[in-house]
């Protein structure tokens, strides 16, 4: 059993190894996101289908000119098309102008349109994230911290009692480990779910591994499918990292930074401090 949390108490709550990784994760994914939009500029659409099908597009960008010549971009999502111009299809070409391009030279790698460099940077992070991964999971089950992470069928029934304790409809959460119930389903289901099926995705989109592994795009529908599943999880995994920063932010940032610098962590009231 564990000791009875106090607040104001500090905790050992995270190792070097999780707050290395950690901290890779986080440059890996920056890195990834921003690399992958430059990759995604050369081909600005995504179709549901397992060839490029036009007929299937459900998401597209693109830029054309008005009757009096002035550039417009555009969005089309699902048939439905938005004037997006400076923002997506018509912006920031990273050199100062604007051009013709899906996303903004201000959040791909490199900022100006560069294929090459796109996927060199990543591919190498790519590897990053999944050596962090591996190495976090080995070490957090060797230390036993993995299962504080993983959602338990004890958990489920206090999903709801903990969701109404953040919208203040309940004054106390319901018992919890180091990490409460919401927690646990947000990490199990990005751990275990999003970030593997994110990496499985992308190496069906890799030419070399399409050479020596088509069962694996054959899994996703084909290369184009598993652009549009690879493009539809990095949206969810900036969700879900939006989420979480807002959650650092309003429960105390600096003890929360603190702890995945330090590993110490300073209780708060209601705060776990094991299983």
């Amino acid at each position: 059993m564990s000791e009875t949390p106090v607040a104001g108490q500090r905790v050992y709550r995270h190792s070097i190894a999780a707050r290395v990784t950690h901290w890779l994760w986080t440059l890996a994914m920056l890195v990834l996101v921003m690399s992958g939009l430059q990759i995604f500029n050369a081909a600005p659409y995504l179709d549901a289908s397992d060839n490029s099908n036009p007929a299937r597009r459900v998401l597209a960008f693109d830029a054309e000119k008005t009757a009096d010549g002035k550039p417009i971009g555009t969005t089309t999502i699902f048939g439905h098309t938005f004037t997006t111009t400076h923002v997506l299809g018509y912006t920031d070409n990273g050199q100062g102008g604007e051009e013709e391009r899906a996303f903004p030279g201000a959040i791909t790698l490199p900022a100006t349109q560069d294929l090459a460099d796109g996927r060199v940077w990543h591919f190498f992070f790519g590897w990053v994230l999944v050596l962090s991964l591996i190495t976090y999971i080995v070490v957090g089950a060797i230390r036993k911290d993995l299962r504080e992470l993983i959602l338990r069928p004890s958990d489920i029934p206090k999903l709801l009692p903990m969701q109404l304790y953040y919208f203040h409809l309940r004054k106390e959460p319901p018992p919890h480990g180091t990490y409460n119930p919401l927690q646990k389903a947000a990490y199990t289901v990005v751990l275990f779910g999003f970030i593997p099926l994110i990496i499985l995705t992308g190496m069906a989109l890799s030419p070399g591994i399409d050479a020596i592994s088509g069962p694996l795009v054959w899994i996703f529908g084909g290369r184009q499918f598993a652009r549009t599943w690879h493009f539809t999880l990095m949206v969810l995994l900036i969700g879900y990292f939006a989420t979480h920063m807002v959650l650092v932010f309003s429960t105390g940032a600096w003890n929360n930074i603190k702890s995945m610098i330090t590993g110490w962590y300073r209780l708060k009231e209601h705060d776990g401090v094991g299983i």
